[in-house]
């Protein structure tokens, strides 16, 4: 296992590289970019040339951003908002990750529950009524859900008073109000969680329990629901339990529609928002902390497979 992590870590570093090399030469190729970047003032265009290098070859230039990572932690200037990509992007991932984060937590015992439920209750009314709310509610697009819910929670039943996430400072001066606006990003972000979970693990546990060895823990003396809890959900909780760790993983990337709708400052925004200003630097700085993390969570997916079902060998090669 340690040589197989390694090893993946060394690919990971070599995939990482190249992935975000690429991205550096293309977004520097661009026709418009040195002109959006450095500017028209002379002074600035001199500072900017001396700090990242602009003036010297594409290759040199990616060294000069890798050195500037390492030696000083900074990922570029934003050309929008006249700061270090590393400070906002360090400024806006907590706020993600505050409103992702209950959402996730709370959709995995929902989720899972009623997909246990389901599948224990298979092709009775239980069952039906549990796969017609999971199909409406995958069906339907998140932002239909959350512009109904502000309509009727803010403007038809006048339950809360707004139909945003409270900023900072409004939050700190009443906590109280700043916890109930994030009820709504919360549910609907929830719902759509569990959903989809729900009908993963209903899939998942109806075909343990047709299984064979099922039939046969049967066979030796065991009642349905100790052959259900010992053997069948286990098992099935297999293929679920990679799919929840890479669901933490996408905590930190926030939710673009969400932060919209509810006008949330996270990370989500961010993306939109360097591309409808041109921000390069700010683009760079995103791709290449998102293609880190996501190739992180490959590796803790993929070793997690053998941590929960310890038949499954990670990384074993041919004896």
């Amino acid at each position: 296992m340690r040589n197989y992590i390694l090893k993946r870590v060394f690919l990971i570093f070599i995939t990482a590289s190249i992935i975000i090399f690429l991205v550096f030469v293309f977004i520097k190729m661009l026709p418009n970019y040195h002109a959006a970047v450095l500017g028209v003032d002379p002074e600035i265009r001199k500072i900017l040339e001396e700090i990242e290098g602009y003036n010297k070859p594409i290759l040199e230039q990616f060294g000069i951003w890798v050195k500037n990572i390492f030696t000083t932690g900074s990922l570029g200037r934003s050309l929008n908002r006249a700061r270090d990509v590393t400070a906002i992007l360090a400024d806006r991932i907590p706020i993600s990750l505050r409103l992702n984060i209950v959402p996730y937590l709370l959709s995995i015992p929902i989720g899972i529950g009623l997909g246990i439920w389901a599948a224990l209750k298979k092709n009775k009314l239980t069952d039906h009524l549990i796969s017609i709310g999971v199909v409406i509610f995958i069906s339907v697009p998140t932002f239909v859900v959350a512009t109904l819910l502000q309509y009727f929670v803010v403007y038809q039943l006048k339950w809360l008073d707004t139909p945003f996430v409270l900023a900072n400072i409004d939050f700190a001066e009443n906590i109280a109000r700043g916890l109930a606006s994030y009820a709504m990003p919360v549910i609907v972000m929830t719902i759509g969680s569990v959903a989809g979970l729900t009908r993963l693990t209903r899939a998942e546990l109806t075909e343990v329990l047709t299984s064979e060895f099922m039939l046969l823990s049967r066979t030796k003396g065991l009642n349905k629901k100790q052959a259900t809890v010992r053997h069948a959900l286990r098992n099935a909780l297999v293929p679920i339990a990679p799919s929840l760790l890479g669901g933490f993983v996408s905590i930190l990337s926030g939710s673009l529609i969400i932060e919209r709708i509810f006008r949330v400052e996270g990370v989500g925004g961010i993306y939109i928002e360097a591309f409808n200003n041109r921000d390069y630097p700010l683009i760079m700085g995103y791709l290449m902390f998102y293609t880190v993390i996501g190739l992180f969570a490959g590796l803790i997916v993929d070793i997690s497979y053998g941590i929960i079902d310890p038949r499954i060998r990670v990384g074993a090669g041919k004896r």
